[in-house]
This record gives C-alpha cells, structure tokens and sequence, in this order.
C-alpha cells in the first residue's frame, strides 16, 4: 500500500546531491532530495494515477514530491479549490510550469483557471496560467477552441511581455509558440507576433538554458511536418 510517508522514504533513497545541484541552479528551493524525473515516473508506472496520494504528495512542500503528484494527479477528481491552492502554493517554476499545469490542462477547469491565473499580480500564479493554456492548445482539438479568444490573448501578450515578470514572460513566449506549433492557420499570426516583439529576455540563472525562439522554431516545425501534431498527454 503506497503512503506519502512511504514515498517519501522512497524519494529520498532515489535523490542524488549532483541533481539536488542541479535543480538549485535552476532555481529550487532547498526543500527537495534531488530525484531525476525519469526515476520519479518508475513509481508513476506503479502508483498510476492517485488522486488523495497526489494531494498528499503535494502538501509536503517537498519539490520532488510536489512533481510526483502532478504526474500521478487525477484530473477529473481535482476541484477548482485545489488547484487553486496548488498554483498559489507552488514553490519555484518547476512547479508552477509543470506540475501545476499538468493537471489543470486536463481538467474540466483548464480554460477558466487558466484565464483567472494569468492575471495575477503574482509571478507563480500567472506563469501557471500561461503555461496552463500552452498545454490546453497542446492536447485540445482545434475546432474546440475559441480562436478568436486565443489571438486576443497573443495581442495582450504582444503589449504586456516586456512589462511582465520573469518567468511570466518566459511562459507568455511559450504560449506563443504553442498557438504557432499546434494550431496551423494561426501559425503565421504566431509569427507575426512573435516578429513584433523582438527578443524575450529571461533570466535564467546559473544555467545555459535559453528562451526558445517563436519564428526558427515553427519554421523547423514546418520543415518536418509537425505543425498540428497534438500531444497525446499534458504531461511529460
């Protein structure tokens, strides 16, 4: 019978300094064993989809714990409450841009949370909302989503970017990229926005990461076909 104590026990067996290292330089905080996300999904394979396990998980404030918990969470279980309270109490990007989005992507909320997210005055919250609506374009048929909807929110982002909060305008460019990558005739507006607002600066830290690039990146996509090509899952 799998447990959060038990887990966590597991957890911290698997975490290792030089990923624990590794993480922090990405930004984590010190709350966390180190566990390297393919280790974490051999438990995924075995606990599946848990959703009281998840919620446990999550409530530790343990960063390894709180990204299980957005891989084993149970979509049509999570209520609005708690995924509002896992977008405010998420601890550092990782978290807020993946395990939270997740799980709201693939709920009957991903839209309306996403929409309430991304106007917050804090950098958490709305880069979850953003990253929330990249994963939402990524899994959605097209002739379900509002584009209409969609091209004022690119708008918004075009005046807004450069103004938002770091991680906010990382998630805001990859928003843009998302419409460009998984809805094909808006791929040129993609573009043309992306043209309009030049560079996105992002501090990214002690790391070699970098913002992706909206244009040379659907541009790649298009050389190999796979504008359009919609993900089978939010989660990765």
């Amino acid at each position: 019978m799998d447990t959060v104590e038990l887990i966590m026990l597991e957890l911290e067996k698997m975490g290792t300094e030089q990923t624990r290292k590794t993480f922090m330089r990405h930004g984590a905080p010190s709350n966390m064993f180190g566990v390297k996300v393919g280790d974490l999904k051999t438990i995924v394979k075995r606990v599946k989809k848990n959703h009281t396990l998840a919620k446990g998980l999550y409530d530790t404030g343990n960063s390894d714990a709180m990204y299980l918990a957005g891989l084993i969470g149970d979509e049509t279980k999570m209520t609005k409450a708690d995924l509002n309270k896992w977008a405010k109490n998420s601890t550092w990007h990782m978290i807020s841009e993946y395990t939270v989005p997740f799980v709201a992507a693939e709920s009957p909320y991903a839209m309306e949370l996403a929409l309430e997210w991304i106007a917050s005055s804090k950098e958490n919250i709305a880069s979850a909302g953003w990253a929330t609506l990249s994963l939402f374009i990524s899994i959605t048929p097209n002739e379900t989503i509002d584009k209409k909807q969609i091209k004022g929110l690119m708008s918004h982002v075009a005046k807004e970017i450069h103004n938002a909060h770091n991680r906010v305008r990382y998630t805001m460019n990859g928003f843009i990229l998302s419409v460009g990558a998984y809805i094909p005739d808006m791929t040129e507006d993609a573009k043309k926005i992306a043209s309009k607002i030049g560079d996105v600066y992002v501090n990214m830290g002690d790391t070699a990461c970098k913002v992706p690039e909206v244009i040379p990146y659907l541009e790649k996509m298009e050389k190999m076909n796979k504008i359009g090509q919609k993900r089978k899952t939010a989660r990765c």
